[in-house]
This record gives structure tokens, sequence and C-alpha cells, in this order.
């Protein structure tokens, strides 16, 4: 009987592949892989050889990965003890802290300021809640000319997202009844050219901001609406006295400029959004009177040199710009008594369930008769409701004059005097009284008297401009209570110079009768609370310090696991394992299975049967190669990760056939050493850590 001789199988003995790259043989593969031996498949792209490398992921995407699943896994199998995890006590410390720096701080500061806590009224008194909000003054290219892009684009994201938190948080926690703008809504406004009017009122004196036309314009009055209007609409419709107000149409200098330098199209422009900046309005039993005194600041400055001139009927004409600014100002002033008037007798009339407006005498006249260009609303008696004014620029008062001990950039020099009576004079705690280009701290004396002459009766003065708080009593005006008090409103940015912001709180209390007069036995009838906002700076640097720990903790630990003398844990769990790791039962004999046509040597004890068997029946055609079926071996497995296999896919490991993993395979090589292993844990757990807490944070900012 004669025995048939097979030649060697093509990868036995360590031969190489059509990539001449060495390929392991039977004696090499390790172990752990499993029961059978691969064999050479050949390549599904025809024009690349098989490579023998894997492709390692990105950076990034494998910090994501692993930081996901370290998450998935311990929410799955979580204990106590995990909490010593390092980098997850890290990404906890860093979630409470974002949290409560983008939202718990500004709901605790808003909070602070409930009016229930500061307010004096009786218990039954049903207060109007007015908030002021001065000089939001959105950053935009005027803020920061210099400042290179990103950190330009930053801060002016950053300083919207604030202001918008900030009044969210008032309008949902504080629920005003009203919301007045004390001016400076942008900051570069007077600055953008306008579509209308003369050349050389259109565009800026600056060459710098003619670029920035309408269309600019208007997508900063998007900006301010989608802070402050959208948020209004979206807050509680919740108020004692019928529908909530909001009045944002007092112009700043930065609105429109100051006396000459304000231009009559960009004041059009601004008047067609928000409206005329000269109005009253009746708000809790008090009359809000609001003057454009950036415009009324021209009246009683010098004249242009070369007035504007325009042809009328084919005439040249010489109008004079500086009246045109201050003029409809000052005709609103001589009228805002009778207008006082006129809005006090509507308001009492809707009280009383009547119709808004009178009716009139429809007799008809001659256009000769004065009776046709002057309409008299008759009232039922003079009234008793106090006045407050609201202006841009606060009031003239003595140099040195000090704004008390909420001023922030400047607190007072000595809280008293030696005699125990507040300073009369400090300059340091003082505005200024200085004037400059576009800008003045405060009005003339001349103007601020006949603002308080012409309105009557003003009990109190808000003002912005200066972006700091100041409290002062203006005792050399004409007033019924023995002075006028005014607050300068601080700015509700904290790109404004100053660290925490605010915004002023104002409570009217003041019962009238059906006629008008007053019930209140009060000695006054408002009462004012400052309430500041977070210190955005400080959240910034204690964002910082956490940083510099965090690194310090990864590095140590980093540090400590390279050099240990235990050798690193898989980052995966080997419940998550593909394949065995080890066998731990005791290894089995060979279980050995032959051919009909094996040859008598097979059964020698170094024979080819003790190899591992492959699963494929035996052919006789050379064509397609020789082949056999072997026994199938049951070995003790060697603790081989399952990271050194991969994901499979398709019967193939790591996305290449079982015969394709090659001696010089990524996964297989040593792990380094030293400062590069501290370099790649350090690298690692830093991405895991920043992967998470940015997915927090942004999301935090996202739901602001």
């Amino acid at each position: 009987m004669t025995h048939r001789q097979y030649a060697p199988h093509p990868l036995r003995n360590g031969s190489t592949n059509q990539a001449n790259r060495k390929r392991r043989n039977s004696d090499d593969l390790p172990l752990g892989i499993g029961d059978y031996v691969p064999t050479l498949q050949p390549s599904l792209n025809s024009n690349h050889h098989s490579s023998s490398r894997l492709r390692d992921p990105p950076v990034w995407a494998e910090a994501a990965h692993r930081s996901v699943m370290h998450v998935i896994g311990l929410l799955r199998t979580w204990r106590p003890r995990d909490l010593l995890w390092m980098p997850l006590g890290l990404i906890i410390i860093w979630m409470v802290a974002l949290w409560y720096g983008e939202e718990a701080v500004f709901t605790n500061s808003v909070e602070a300021c409930a009016w229930g806590q500061w307010e004096g009224w009786p218990a039954t008194a049903t207060p109007h809640h007015v908030v002021l909000v001065a000089d939001p003054q959105l950053v935009d290219p005027h803020t920061y000319p210099g400042r290179p892009w990103p950190l330009s684009s930053l801060t002016m994201s950053y300083t919207d997202l604030y202001m918008r938190k900030s009044f969210q948080r008032i309008t949902q926690t504080l629920s005003p009844d009203s919301v007045f703008f004390l001016g400076d809504l942008f900051d570069g406004g007077r600055e953008w050219t306008t579509g209308s009017g003369f050349s050389d009122e259109r565009v800026s004196p600056d060459k710098r901001w003619r670029k920035y036309a309408t269309k600019y314009w208007v997508s900063e009055y998007g900006r301010f609406s989608r802070i402050f209007f959208d948020t209004w609409l979206r807050g509680t419709s919740k108020s004692w006295h019928g529908q909530r107000k909001l009045v944002a149409g007092l112009p700043g200098n930065h609105d429109l400029g100051l006396g000459n330098g304000v231009r009559l199209p960009v004041r059009r422009r601004f008047q067609t959004y928000f409206g005329n900046g000269n109005r009253v309005d009746i708000v809790g039993n008090h009359t809000f009177v609001s003057i454009d005194t950036v415009s009324l600041s021209a009246k009683g400055q010098p004249k242009e040199e070369s007035p504007t001139r325009m042809r009328v009927n084919g005439e040249n004409v010489t109008m004079d710009h500086n009246k045109d600014v201050w003029d409809p100002v000052d005709q609103f002033l001589h009228n805002v008594q009778a207008e006082k008037s006129r809005s006090i007798e509507r308001e009492l009339r809707v009280r009383a369930g009547l119709s808004e407006n009178e009716v009139l005498d429809s007799t008809a006249v001659e256009l000769k008769d004065a009776r046709a260009h002057r309409v008299t609303v008759q009232t039922k008696g003079k009234t008793e409701i106090p006045s407050v004014v609201l202006t841009h620029v606060p009031f003239w008062r003595d140099p040195g004059t000090p704004c008390g001990p909420l001023r922030e950039r400047f607190p007072p020099s000595k809280p008293v005097d030696v005699g125990g009576e507040p300073l009369q004079s400090d300059d340091a705690n003082a505005i200024h009284i200085q004037a400059g280009v576009q800008y003045q701290n405060v009005l003339t004396e001349e103007v601020s008297s006949e603002i308080v002459d012409l309105v009557g009766n003003v009990t109190h003065v808000f003002s912005g401009d200066d972006h700091d708080y100041c409290d002062v009593t203006h005792h050399g005006y004409t007033s019924l209570a023995g002075g006028i008090r005014e607050i300068t409103v601080k700015s509700i940015s904290w790109a404004m110079g100053v660290r925490k912001p605010g915004f002023l709180l104002v409570s009217l209390w003041n019962p009238i009768t059906a006629d008008g007069m007053s019930l209140s036995n009060e000695k006054s009838t408002v009462q004012t609370e400052l309430c500041l906002l977070p210190d955005q700076l400080s959240i910034f640097i204690r964002y910082g310090w956490l940083l510099c720990f965090t690194s310090i903790v990864l590095l140590v630990r980093a540090v400590r696991i390279s050099y240990s003398a235990r050798p690193r844990s898989t980052s995966i769990s080997t419940k998550s394992h593909i394949l065995p790791l080890r066998n731990s039962g005791p290894s089995f004999p060979v279980r050995q299975e032959t051919t009909s046509a094996a040859t008598h040597s097979s059964s020698a004890p170094n024979s080819v049967s003790a190899r591992l068997n492959a699963t494929k029946p035996r052919t006789d055609s050379p064509s397609a190669g020789y082949s056999y079926r072997p026994p199938i071996a049951r070995l003790p497995s060697p603790p081989y990760s399952a990271d050194l296999l991969g994901k499979s896919t398709n019967g193939a490991i790591g996305g290449q056939k079982w015969n394709e993993i090659a001696l010089n395979d990524p996964s297989r090589r040593r792990r380094r050493r030293g400062l590069l292993a501290v370099y790649d844990e350090f690298r690692s757990s830093v991405l895991q850590v920043a992967f998470i807490v940015l997915v927090w944070y942004f999301w935090l900012l996202w739901n602001s």
C-alpha cells in the first residue's frame, strides 16, 4: 500500500507572503487567538497589496470613545468606590463648578434682590415694580478697535451671553411690571453710515467706520432684540398693574452722538426702531418723563462754522443745523406739563371704565380761528402725582460732590467727617466734571435747571452714562421735598469697566383718588435698591485655577502610573472581551482526526497531526492548492487582551483577515516607558476629562 506524500503548506515554517512580509507560523502564533490556523486569503482589492498595519484612530476620537465607554461602564456597574477614580472625580468637580459659574451664581445674585427683602411698604400695599437698565452698550468693532480675532468675537459673544442670562433672571425671578433703558444701547451706533440725508450727514467723520452701513446697524438691532426684547416676551406675564411695559427709546451719546455731534439721519434711524426719546409714561401713579438730553446738549453750544445749505424752489437756503438738533426737545419741554395732564387724565378715565380719550366738540370753525390750531383738554383739577425724570447724561452738580459708598471704582476716601456727617466733597468718589469729543460727563447747569423748572414737581432723577453707581441729592434746584435725589445707574455689561455690573430696582407706591389726589402718608413714594450681578472676570479666574489644579493632578497621576512596578491595566473591561483570555482549567490532550489517505507516519510523536487544523475539506486539485484537516487542539490560553485583536468585522480582526496580522502590528509594539509613557498617559487622561467637561459646558451655554 502506497502512501501519498504532501508538499509542505506554503505558509508553514515562516515563509513570506506576496508583500514580502514575514508571517507567523503555527509555532509563532499567540495561543490565545483561537483553535484554528489562519490560511492565506486573496485580497478583495487586486490593485493593492494587503496592508500589515492597522491605522490608528485620531487622538480626539480615541479619547472621546474612551470617555464615553468609561462613563457608560461606570453607570452600568457603579459602586461608591468608583468615585475614587481620579478622572471621574475631576469631571464631577468641573461639572459642579461650571454649573455654579454659568447658572447658579446668576440666579443667586438676582434672588438676593427680591422685592420683599428690602421694601418697606405697609403689608396691604401693592407697589408697582420697575427695573432700570443702563448702558448695555453692545460690544462691536468700535469698542476695542485693536483687539484681534478671535478675541474680539469671543468678547462679543460672552458679553451678549452675560446680559442675556442676567436679563432672563430679572424677568423670571423678579417679574417687574415695567423696564426702562437709560440709553447707550449700542457702542458704535452713532458711527454707522445711514442710507438717507446729506452726504456729510450719512457717513461718519471717522474714516475707519464708513464701511459699516445701515445693514450692519440693523444686524446690531437684531442682537439687542434677541438679548432683551425676546427675553422680555418669553418672561412671565404676572403683573399687579395690568399690562407689562418695556421702554427703550431713550438715546445715549453712543447711540446718536452728543450736542452738535448728533447727526439727524442717525437720530431718525434710531427713533424709527425704538420710538421717540421724549415721552411721558404714567407708571405706578408717577409721571416718568424721558428726555433726549444728548440732543438738548446742543443748546448753548457754538454753532457750526459752515451751516448746512440746501436748495429749495431754485434758491439756496441756509439751515441752522444746531437748532434742528435741540429744538424738538426744547418744544417737548415747554409742552411737557400739558402732556402730563393729558396722560394723567387718560389714565384716570381708563380706571373709571371710560374711553381713553374725551369726546371733543365737533363745531366747525374757520381756519383763521385760533381754535383750529389748538385743542384744549379739560382736566378735573390739579393733580399731585410726582414726576420722575429719566436722562442719559447726569445732571449738573458741584465738582467733588461725593457719590456715596456704593461706588465701585472709586469708593469714598473716608466714610464720614470728623463730626460724623457725610463728606461734602470727595474728588475721588465724585463724577468728574469734564467733556470731550462726543461725550460730556454731566449736563450744563443751565440745561439742568431748565429741565427741572419746565417738568415741575420733580422728586427723583435717574441717569446713566457713567457706568458706575452714584447717589446724590440736589439742593440747588426747585423742588417740593427739599431736594431732588438723583441715582446714576450702573452698567449691566461687564465690559464697561466695572467688575460687578448691576441694575436698579424701583418700587413705587402712591395710592390716589379718582380725581388724582394722593392718599399716601409716606414721606417718599419711591424706594430703590441697587442689585449687583456676578463678577464675570472672577468666574474666569476660578476656571483658570481649576484648570491648573486639574493639570497638576493628572500629571502626578500619569507619573505614578508610568513609573509604577505594576503593569498598567487595560482601559476596557474584561466583560467586553470578544475572545477568551485565559483557560484556567487543565490542558487537554490533543484529539487526532485522520483521513483515509493519512500516512503511517502520522502517528509519530512529532508528526504534522499534532498541529492545529483547518476546516476546509481536502481536495486533490492542484489549482486549488492542497489543504488538510488536521486535528483540533485545545490548549491553555495566555492572558492576551482583546485590545490586541481589535474589533471583529466579518471574520476579520481590526478590519483585516485572520491571516493578515503581521508581526509589526502597532498593537503588538512594546509600551513606551519613561517620560514618553508619562506624556501618553497625561494626554489620554486630559482628553478624556476635557471631552466630557466641554460637552457639559457647551450644553450649559446653549441652554442659557
